[in-house]
């Protein structure tokens, strides 16, 4: 297995040396030896220097993904043991592991790979070949280490079903991993509780890298109005709810995102101060203009309006508009929690975005806080890809 050995162009493997996982196609002057797409080969520098072991994959840009730095490991199972540890014994450290992310890709040097637990489910998603081929081993590792700490895994769903998949040249994939169970799994976080649908929800079900932002937002709301725009199944508003929020109004162009947010506000008994609206949010923030609505605090969670790089110079309207219209709903002396999850949408440009549009709106904002993902989804420097949530909370005051 260790024959096949992929060579540098001199001068390239930036990334790589930097500390990142990926070696692109264009940096590769030969690959020696015979391989399946997604065997794990060698990597060496142009002068034949080792710099590690990682699974090759013809069909895609990222022709290398990186597992390790040592040339010598083997990719066996206590290597794999290893990786899986590592993994669970930080979040044990960082977060509330409930409900978190337990594999967060290349971020925990198993690139290719997410792994949500939600209580006592696992949901995989599995976006490369080579780590495609090791899945039901790292699964099977991961229940047995968190069986050392007690915690038993009723089911395993696997919900490789994003278009990238395609790009690795592999199926959209989505179902059981092992016995069928219930699929709606009810979780706690920041004491709000929630049912999740890891079958049908968006990505693995729920979006746990919020958790300690919505936390953030809770704190803000005692006595509170607010609207809640890309409200998806009412997590922003259910904690603006338990911060002692008067009223809230939580909007979603997913009737299915509604139904299931109307059913979150009914399991925390806040079906009276909660309420959802299916609407288009471009549409509907004009149309609040118009009424003369205000609110004491407006929370925008749109979801990625850019996936490629193409792409941003729309994304950046889309982000421009939403604040615009966001930040003349506020009152004055109120709150706007805002941010971006998209990678390409760097901190720069979406700063610089959020300026434009407060300069448009003519109001002046007061930074109380910016924040990233939940450190359970850690941020890998020189990985840039592991860095895409951008989340500010701003006081906004009218220009006198």
């Amino acid at each position: 297995m260790g024959e096949t050995v992929a060579t540098l162009k001199k001068g390239e493997g930036r990334m790589l040396k930097s500390g990142g996982l990926w070696v692109f196609d264009n940096e590769i002057e030969s690959v020696g030896g015979t391989f399946e797409n997604g065997d794990i080969v060698c990597v060496q520098d142009f002068d034949g220097y080792g710099m590690g072991k990682g699974f090759i994959n013809e069909n895609s840009k990222i022709r290398i993904r990186m597992l390790t730095r040592n040339p010598d490991q083997e990719i066996d199972e206590e290597f794999l043991r290893m990786r899986v540890k590592n993994a669970w014994d930080y979040r044990k450290r960082v977060s509330d592991t409930g409900s978190c992310r337990v594999i967060f890709g290349e971020a925990d040097f198993l690139p290719g790979i997410v792994v949500d637990k939600f209580s006592d489910v696992l949901v995989v998603q599995s976006l490369a070949l080579g780590i495609d081929r090791l899945k039901e081993r790292i699964i099977s590792l991961l229940k047995e280490v968190m069986a050392e700490d007690g915690i038993t895994i009723r089911g395993v769903y696997e919900r490789s079903d994003a278009k990238v998949r395609r790009q690795e040249g592999m199926e959209l994939y989505k179902g059981f991993l092992g016995a069928p169970f219930d699929t709606k799994v009810e979780i706690e976080e920041n004491g709000v509780r929630y049912m999740v649908d890891v079958c049908d929800g968006q990505k693995t079900g729920f979006f746990l890298d919020q958790k300690y932002n919505r936390l953030a937002v809770q704190r803000l709301c005692q006595g509170a109005k607010v609207l809640d725009c890309f409200t998806h199944t009412g997590s922003f508003a259910l904690n603006a709810g338990l911060g002692g929020a008067k009223n809230v109004l939580g909007v979603d162009a997913s009737e299915l995102g509604v139904e299931q947010a109307r059913e979150n506000a009914r399991l925390n008994h806040m079906e009276d101060r909660v309420e959802f609206l299916c609407a288009d949010v471009f549409d509907l923030l004009p149309e609040l203009e118009r009424k003369g609505e205000q609110y004491d605090v407006v929370i925008l969670d749109p979801p990625a309006f850019t996936k490629s790089r193409n792409s941003v110079k729309n994304a950046i309207k889309g982000y421009r508009e939403i604040n615009m219209r966001g930040l003349k709903l506020v009152k004055d002396g109120g709150f706007l929690a805002t941010c971006s999850c998209s990678h390409f949408m760097t901190y720069e440009l979406f700063t610089q975005t959020i300026q434009q549009a407060a300069k448009s709106a003519h109001k002046r904002l007061r930074q109380v806080e910016y924040r990233t993902q939940a450190p359970d989804h850690p941020i890998l420097w020189a990985a840039d890809e592991s860095y895409y949530l951008k989340f500010y909370i701003f006081q906004v005051v009218d220009e006198k």
